[in-house]
């Protein structure tokens, strides 16, 4: 039984073993299966790159696959393409060594920043010229493979694609990255700067400029300078840029000619036809512009003229005339004949006509000076606008004067003026036509009637100035005729007719147009004067004395009241007399100081002995009833002189101007006061 048990428990053990010898077992495949697991779950990421790396994979084995003859001749395809291509990419990356130096500034070293240019210039060249030929090249090998099959077909495509925009000229202008355009905008600044900083205005105060214009002309640019410029326009010009070039250079100088300009106070150039009223309100600016505008022509236009040819001269005289013209313009010379444009558009009036001769004369002056800077085709502007400014002003000027007679035969119908003094018209016509026949509008007139005669094809002579002139006197002396006769009054007619043959004799004599009519003429109307004023005298105050008679006055004892009463009532008829021509004669006057003292004296010399003498006998009579005699003994000697002394004297503003109007309607107007410059801007 022993033994049984002893059996038993050794096959027990046995099994155990075996169970422990299974968990074990259990446990390592266990361990096993979980590090396979882990194993799986990292060979998952590594089969999917794998799977993704295949079709390149692919891709790279394929030309494995391809015809071995065309393996063999792929060699020698690529060799030929990628030579070109080299040689381009060699050159491209020489481009872009040059980007530092041509993104300097140039002023620091213009001729070597020039040179680096050039360069760029040749190389971008080069890359035009050879790109193209690469891109075939490279485009013939990748036909070559697609046809052979030799590379992957995606890859082909995007190599295609690259090379079709390497083609376009869009993508080819753009090899250099931009540097040449920003290359070039640093020369057009380059050369915006050394105009500007040698481009100096006139330093002229606007109270002497008239004095220092003549004087005065600006610096021509220093010749390194110029060469400069001209070294950046060669280079810009190659480059497509000689308009932008243009464009700055015509900026900059005539924006320096307006600065000179400034100084002079142009200001009176902008003025409208709107803005006044005729040519009295302006001629004072009339005088200045001409000679602004020979200061303007002779000095900054000619500087700028010679600098415009110093400048661009090796580009052609096409550009450089082109150039001036722009500069021109924009500086002001089309304001200065706009002006005088203007001046010729406002209302006609005698004034008008010497101004229009003051602006001939400038012009003329000028004309050399115009032909010689304006007379290329690029001013035509200019060369318009000034000729129709002086065929304005011949016209104007032709007009006003061939009208000027018909002016003075219109003012017959107006009435004389009531002061008995002289017309504003003959006092203005008779120093009007002394003007225009002087030495400094004759030859002026003249030359205007010569060129407005020949433009109608006709002739004109010396002569008929001369006779246009003894016409407008012989009008003026009709006037006269007919002015008297208007008179109700003969004294005041007379007084009338003294005042004006003394005008014509005094104010004529010694003249251009006093020597025309000649000394005889001169002398009837002296006479004229002598015979008028002795008339005038006889009729009005030579009458005074004969008040004062003595008949009947004989100082006897019984007969003392008889003579007082006589005395009395012949110094109350002389009172009356006197106060009613004085009243009467108070407001004529003599214009002329020398006539107006002569007639006085003759009043006075007519009067005052008789009536010296008269007072000295018979006084007495009536100055011993105490208030009373004053009644009858009004005035002393003393102020009855001092009273035919003061007669005659000519009111402020009584001389002027007439309008020249072609409609009757529109007569002198004796009462215009704003006329009263006119006159004394022609004496």
């Amino acid at each position: 039984m022993a033994e049984s048990w002893k059996g038993a428990s050794n096959d027990n053990k046995d099994k155990i073993q075996n169970l422990i010898a299974a968990r074990k077992s259990l446990k390592l495949s266990l361990e096993k299966s979980k590090s396979l697991g882990l194993a799986l779950g990292k060979a998952g990421p590594r089969l999917d790159e794998i799977n993704q790396r295949l079709p390149s994979l692919e891709a790279s084995v394929r030309p494995i696959r391809a015809d071995k003859d065309a393996l063999v001749a792929v060699g020698g395809h690529i060799n030929r393409a990628v030579g070109p291509a080299a040689a381009v990419l060699k050159v491209f990356d020489a481009v872009h060594g040059l980007e530092k130096s041509l993104l300097s500034d140039p002023r620091h070293d213009l001729p070597g920043y020039l040179s680096v240019l050039k360069r760029l210039e040749e190389a971008l060249k080069f890359l035009g010229e050879n790109c193209g030929l690469a891109v075939q090249w490279l485009e013939d090998i990748v036909e070559y493979l697609e046809d052979n099959s030799v590379a992957d077909e995606k890859y082909l495509s995007n190599l295609k694609k690259c090379l079709r925009e390497l083609q376009n000229d869009d993508e080819r202008s753009r090899l250099d990255g931009g540097l040449l355009d920003a290359a070039l905008d640093k020369l057009e600044g380059e050369f915006r700067r050394l105009l500007a900083e040698h481009s100096v205005p006139l330093e002229m105060s606007s109270s002497s400029a008239d004095e220092q214009a003549a004087a005065i002309a600006p610096s021509q640019l220093p010749v390194a300078v110029i060469q400069k410029l001209q070294a950046i326009l060669g280079r810009l010009i190659a480059n497509n840029r000689l308009e932008k070039c243009i464009s700055i250079y015509v900026e900059v100088r005539s924006s320096n000619v307006r600065s000179s300009l400034q100084a002079l106070n142009l200001d009176y150039l902008e003025i409208s036809i709107a803005e006044f009223n005729d040519v009295q309100s302006i001629e004072g600016y009339i005088a200045q512009w001409g000679k602004h505008l020979e200061f303007a022509v002779k000095h900054l236009f000619e500087a700028e003229y010679k600098l415009c040819n110093d400048v661009f001269e090796r580009i052609g005289l096409d550009v450089w005339m082109g150039c001036f013209a722009k500069i021109a313009a924009q500086a002001g010379i089309l304001a200065f004949l706009q002006f005088g444009k203007t001046v010729t558009e406002s209302k006609n009036d005698p004034i008008k006509l010497l101004k229009l001769l003051d602006i001939f004369a400038s012009l003329n002056k000028l004309r050399l000076d115009f032909n010689r800077l304006f007379g290329g085709a690029a001013c035509a502007e200019i060369q318009n606008l000034t000729r129709d400014l002086i065929k304005s002003v011949i016209d104007g000027a032709a007009e006003i004067f061939w009208e000027l007679l018909v002016q003075v035969e219109l003012q017959r119908k107006i009435p004389p003026p009531a002061d008995g003094g002289v017309p504003r018209p003959v006092t203005f016509v008779t120093e009007y036509c002394n003007k225009l026949l002087g030495d400094d509008y004759k030859p002026i007139l003249t030359h205007v009637l010569h060129i407005h005669r020949s433009w109608k094809h006709e002739k004109f002579q010396d002569k008929l100035l001369v006779k246009e002139m003894l016409s407008i006197i012989k009008a003026i002396e009709l006037n006269l005729e007919t002015w008297m006769k208007s008179y109700e009054d003969n004294t005041l007619s007379n007084f009338f007719a003294m005042n004006n043959h003394y005008h014509l004799y005094k104010h004529l004599k010694g003249t251009k147009l006093g020597e025309i009519l000649g000394d005889s003429w001169l002398r009837e109307h002296e006479q004229y004067k002598d015979y008028y004023a002795a008339i005038f005298l006889r009729d009005s105050w030579g009458k005074l004395p004969s008040h004062l008679s003595r008949e009947g006055l004989i100082l006897f004892s019984g007969g003392r009241a008889t003579a007082r009463d006589l005395v009395k009532k012949r110094l109350k008829t002389f009172n009356e007399a006197f106060d009613e021509m004085y009243n009467k004669q108070s407001n004529w006057v003599v214009p002329d100081r020398d006539l107006r003292e002569k007639t006085s004296q003759l009043i006075v010399q007519s009067v005052v002995p008789v009536y010296r003498s008269y007072m000295q006998n018979y006084g007495p009579l009536v100055e011993q009833e105490g208030n009373s005699s004053s009644k009858y003994a009004k005035y002393s000697v003393q102020s009855l002189e001092q009273m035919l002394s003061s007669l005659f004297l000519p009111k402020p503003g009584r001389y002027g101007s007439f309008k020249v109007n072609r409609r009757v309607s529109d007569k002198f107007d004796n009462g215009v006061p704003a006329l009263h410059r006119a006159a004394s801007a022609i004496v």
